[in-house]
This record gives C-alpha cells, structure tokens and sequence, in this order.
C-alpha cells in the first residue's frame, strides 16, 4: 500500500506523525505521504515541523515517509502562489483540496489546481471533462478518495478519468487511525468506484512513480 493524503495533528488529524507512520506501517503500508492542511497563514510552521523528519527517516524500519502539504481552501488567485511557496519550502509534494461534492470549495479550484502544478488533486467532485483532459496533459493525478463524503463523487472521477486516459490515484485522507485501510478495504473502495483490481495495481504504480521522482529530487 501506497497512500498519499494523510494527516497528522500538525493539521486536522489526531496523530503525530511519528505515530501515524507506526500504525500504517501495521496496516502493511509500504510508503505514508503525511499532507497537513495548509493555506498563507500556516504554511510555513507545518512545512518545517514535517520536514524535522527528513533528517531522521533511517530511524523508520519498514515504511518511507514522504512529507508533503495539502492546499486546503485557499482562494483563486493565489492556489498557484501557495504551490510554489510550499515547493520552494522543501516538501516532497503537494496535493490540493478539490471541489468535493462535501464542502463548499471555491468553483475554479481544480483548474488552477492542476495550471498551478499541483502533483495530485484530491477529491475533485463532480469534474468537468476540460478539466480532467487537462490534468491528463500536466501530469497530475487525480485522487479516488476512500474518505467518507468525498467518495460520492469517486465514480463520475473513474469515468471521466478512463475515457479521456487521465492517471489515477487511490488514497485514504486519513484523519484518524481507523481510516487507514488494509489492502484489501481498500479494494473494495476502488471496486464500488466501477473499477477493477488492475485499476488499482495501475494507481498504486502511479503513486510509486511519483514517490520514486520525489526521492530522487531530494537526493
């Protein structure tokens, strides 16, 4: 299991991160991407408080964590802003909140998202076909979430997201530790969003992929 969108209690979740790595790892985890909420006011204190584990993840058997940021609610116009200050900060990746069917995202979030240079957009709702050809043409990976809410809409994402040939990605948006999924829950999610097992073996390739470029740039 790979899993991109995760929460510590330096944002909205209930774990430090120390702990939230141990009970993924658990859950038979291979690799934590830990993405606190962020915006202007809070960036730069989550971004050097998740960063004090680059220094020690050899001391991390068993599981690679990635430190990463999620741009949460943050107003067109400055989405673009705020990727490339949490790039030039030093985190491994950057997800940005989707219009979720769940909450009241600001319309025009996902295209600015995705022309910002955002590496995954999370739970992008009920998105349009412009915008997933779009990030099929940049790269970036749209979320099929397992997070309650945010799910509604995983079925119209795995439809537009196969048709026009955009790439995928499976994540958790964990919160607390009876959101981390084994394998096999997260299966079933990826089966109720009208995909199949090879779909999730390609997302989880996706997620490597994207773990694999970001280690490499951090050397």
């Amino acid at each position: 299991m790979i899993d991109l969108h995760t929460h510590s209690l330096l944002s909205d979740g209930e774990l430090l991160p120390s702990e939230l790595a141990r009970r993924a790892m658990v859950k038979g985890y291979k690799v934590i991407g830990i993405s606190d909420h962020v915006d202007v006011t809070n960036i730069e204190h989550v971004v050097s408080s998740i960063l004090k584990l680059r220094d020690r993840l050899t001391y991390y058997k068993g599981i690679t964590i990635v430190p990463g940021v999620e741009i949460t609610h943050v107003p067109k116009g400055l989405i673009k802003e705020v990727i490339a200050c949490a790039k030039k900060l030093g985190v491994g990746y950057v997800v940005v909140h989707g219009e979720t069917t769940a909450e009241p995202v600001e319309e025009g979030t996902n295209r600015e998202a995705i022309d910002g240079g955002t590496h995954i957009l999370a739970h992008p709702g009920i998105i349009t076909e412009e915008d997933v050809l779009r990030a099929k043409e940049c790269g970036v990976l749209l979320e099929i979430s397992a997070r309650k809410g945010h799910s509604m809409s995983n079925g119209h994402v795995a439809l537009l997201a196969k048709k026009i040939g955009a790439q995928l990605i499976f994540n958790t948006d964990a919160h607390s530790p009876s959101d981390l999924l084994t394998e096999a829950e997260a299966i079933k999610v990826i089966i109720g969003a009208g995909l199949s097992m090879d779909d999730f073996r390609i997302m989880q390739k996706n997620a490597f992929e994207l773990v694999q470029r970001i280690l490499k740039e951090k050397k």
